[in-house]
């Protein structure tokens, strides 16, 4: 005589029961994720290696920039990753090379540019980092070039102040 699913158990090496429904179960969901995770139709599926990491400010504001230009606003308060330039070099359509004035701080320890592309734009950033000391400080601008090489050449991009949102004066 047949007895219902429900109703007949299996026992476990450490001697737990299990009903034969739970054990079903488990092997339906397991099936249907092999399944899934094996994707259909046959094409190759990339995973990465770990997730993205965290975006810090400069690529935050490009990826809005890039996204909403040209209707973009103005930063709102001093950001030591988003220092607003003092201009750029006009360089030519097929400059590798751009060289930016970037305004720091007198004392500022280190200081440089970021730079994002895309097929549009070319959005361009100060940056500072301040001494780590408590020495007194005076609060004078002092500005110095930086270049930034390009992945591609200029092109008819739009060279693009992060801070501002705004064409660097000095380009087109």
């Amino acid at each position: 005589m047949w007895t219902t699913t429900a109703q007949r158990t299996t026992r476990t090496p450490a001697g737990k029961s299990r009903t034969v429904r739970r054990t079903l179960a488990a092997l339906t969901a397991l099936t249907a994720a092999g399944t899934a995770l094996a994707g259909c139709g046959g094409a190759k599926q990339t995973v990465g290696a770990a997730p993205p990491g965290k975006q810090n400010a400069f690529e935050q504001r490009a990826d809005t920039i890039v996204r909403d230009w040209p209707k973009v606003e103005p930063v709102s308060g001093h950001k030591e990753a988003l220092l607003p330039l003092a201009g750029a070099d006009r360089p030519g359509v097929s400059a590798r090379k751009v060289t930016v004035t970037v305004g720091h701080g007198a004392c500022d320890a280190r200081y440089g540019a970021h730079v994002r592309e895309s097929e549009k734009l070319i959005v361009v950033s100060g940056w500072s980092r301040k001494k780590d000391d408590k020495k007194m400080c005076t609060a004078q601008l002092a500005t110095d070039k930086v270049t930034l090489d390009l992945k591609q050449p200029l092109g008819h991009r739009t060279l693009v102040d992060a801070a501002t949102g705004k064409p660097l004066a000095g380009h087109r």
